[in-house]
């Protein structure tokens, strides 16, 4: 159902609010608590202080990527990165009391948006902005093999996340079944589902839109309530991710108008 992008994830994880380099600098980002989408370091390096920007990044929950001296390089805005570069994030992301805050505040039964390794950012943020406009609360996605709120997503989104948080989990599974326990369910995205027209999806929902290409992966399907298909009529069997999840957040949109 969800078709894979050309546009590879590693041309993604360079754009963002912007970079901070060289090691000092890094480590003092780390400790202040600025939003780092992820850290860029050299591969190999045992010097010490990368060594303890590790360690603080660790500390942090923030991830890491090891490449080249020549992506590096590539990256580099100054030429002085000293092996590492720090991704900012664009905007700043939200925590899940904000999502239930927005569902109170409107009154509604809570309607989140989980992103199962959504890896271009123009999915991304074309799919936050479907997420504003079809009435969901917030979108939630993980901090590894997945694309953050980058410049190219914030611009994708067209001005959506000044209204839609967004919140960054280390693992999406294991939120499900956080917010299953708040009385949530949750229904994900897959060709064999069950069409989602013959499906109850009011209440308080959670969807699940899986990875461009690989779709939901096993693990967090199999903490999935139900699994909804997308009617198709055509000889093409698969949808772009973000067409794929307006399609599915306007029928929940829908039955809750209905």
């Amino acid at each position: 159902m969800i078709e894979k992008e050309v546009k590879n994830a590693a041309s993604g994880e360079s754009e963002g609010g912007g970079r901070i380099e060289g090691r000092n600098a890094v480590t003092e980002a780390i400790r202040s608590g600025m939003h780092i989408d992820r850290i860029f370091m050299l591969d190999g390096s045992t010097e010490g202080s990368l060594s303890t920007i590790r360690r603080a990044a660790a500390k942090a929950d923030i991830p890491i990527k090891f490449v080249s001296r020549q992506r590096l390089d590539q990256m580099s805005e100054t030429g002085k990165h000293q092996g590492v570069i720090a991704q900012t994030a664009a905007w700043n992301y939200a925590d899940i009391e904000d999502l239930f805050a927005k569902a109170g505040e409107k009154g509604e039964d809570p309607f989140f948006v989980l992103l199962d390794n959504i890896e271009d950012p123009h999915n991304l943020g074309a799919i936050i902005r479907t997420a504003n406009v079809s009435g969901a609360h917030g979108v939630i996605i993980p901090k590894d093999r997945a694309a953050g709120l980058t410049a190219s997503a914030a611009k994708a989104a067209a001005g959506a996340l000044s209204y839609t948080p967004v919140v960054r989990v280390t693992n999406i599974a294991r939120t499900i079944r956080d917010l299953k326990e708040r009385g949530i369910w949750f229904v994900c995205a897959d060709m064999d589902g069950t069409p989602m027209t013959q499906l109850n999806l009011k209440g308080p929902i959670g969807l699940v839109i899986g990875a461009e290409g690989s779709g939901v992966s096993r693990l967090v399907k199999e903490q999935c309530d139900f699994v909804a298909g997308i009617p198709q009529r055509g000889e093409i069997n698969s949808l772009n991710a973000s067409v794929a999840a307006g399609v599915l957040m306007y029928e929940i949109l829908r039955q809750r108008m209905a």
